[in-house]
């Protein structure tokens, strides 16, 4: 397992176009201060679509430096060419990430048995245990419960990341998997639910700028204190809201400048968020620590 309770799913911080170092490196700081199990740099929330290849290597390089040994460094690598996520999971292996999170294709809609050909390849790229990310909404493809048995058979694909929303499908990949690989929430607001059906944690959003509120629902749950855990869950439904009011990561960068981790600046086609929400966003956020 690469890690049990909370991954954050980081944000890349800018500002002049370029990557902001000191942000970057004050957001790991937070991180590892509050007891965070893990870090995603480069998934969907980092913004690696508009990064170039460079970039993609200081980022990698900078989380690798600062928390080698802390705590597990996990590097998105996916792509809908297997070529190039191949390519990409080398680099951060390479590089001295501990694990590689990689979502499905994406707009060339492969079959299942697409889906498994593309991840024995990756898996046969890389020594790396491979975190598997189904996100539907964005990418187009369903993982089902029975292509990802199928993976978890192969030596080094540790776990999936379910952000499909579908509570039955996770479901039924619980029950199939048993302790052969991990399942992971992609939602925020799924958290406490998916643990109970026996899912190991959460690749979080939230904790980019509320850490020690979900490491605390989270530990609340692991130490069989699901009364707490169940009620801050609902408590933070309203933030989950806010947060995912406009498209992943607008908002959760708008609530990481007010916090002091960065300006908020991000890459087009990705434009700020509007005045309404973030009025919304700030009134809400102040709530949660």
């Amino acid at each position: 397992m690469v890690f049990r309770g909370v991954a954050t799913a980081l944000i890349t911080p800018f500002t002049n176009e370029k990557i902001d170092i000191k942000g970057f490196e004050k957001l790991l700081d937070y991180q590892l201060e509050c007891g965070v199990d893990a870090v995603v740099v480069l998934g969907t929330t980092g913004e690696p679509s508009t990064m170039s290849e460079e970039e993609k290597e200081q980022l990698i390089s900078l989380a690798v430096g600062r928390l080698k040994g802390r705590m597990p460094v996990i590097v998105g690598a996916g792509s809908n060419s297997t070529a190039a996520a191949i390519r990409a999971c080398r680099q951060a292996e390479n590089l001295g990430a501990d694990a590689i999170l990689s979502v499905t294709p994406y707009y060339n809609k492969c079959t299942q048995s697409g889906l498994v050909k593309h991840y024995s390849a990756l898996s046969e790229s890389t020594r790396l245990p491979i975190i598997c990310y189904n996100v539907p909404g964005r990418t187009g493809v369903n993982m089902t419960p029975a292509t990802f048995l199928e993976l978890a058979k192969l030596g080094n694909i540790a776990g999936i990341k379910e952000a499909s929303g579908n509570m039955e499908q996770i479901l039924e990949c619980i029950r199939l998997l048993g302790s052969s690989a991990a399942v992971y929430s992609g939602d925020d607001s799924l958290t406490i639910p998916i643990m109970a059906m026996g899912g190991q944690g959460v690749i979080s959003v939230a904790s980019n700028v509320c850490a020690p509120y979900v490491v605390e629902m989270t530990r609340a749950f692991m130490r069989g204190d699901l009364q707490k855990a169940s009620a801050m869950q609902r408590d933070m439904l309203p933030l989950v809201r806010a947060l995912f009011c406009e498209v992943n990561p607008i908002p959760v960068k708008y609530a990481a400048s007010l916090k002091g981790f960065c300006d908020g600046s991000l890459r087009l086609p990705l434009t700020e968020i509007s005045e309404q929400n973030a009025r919304s966003l700030k009134s809400v956020i102040a709530d949660y620590q």
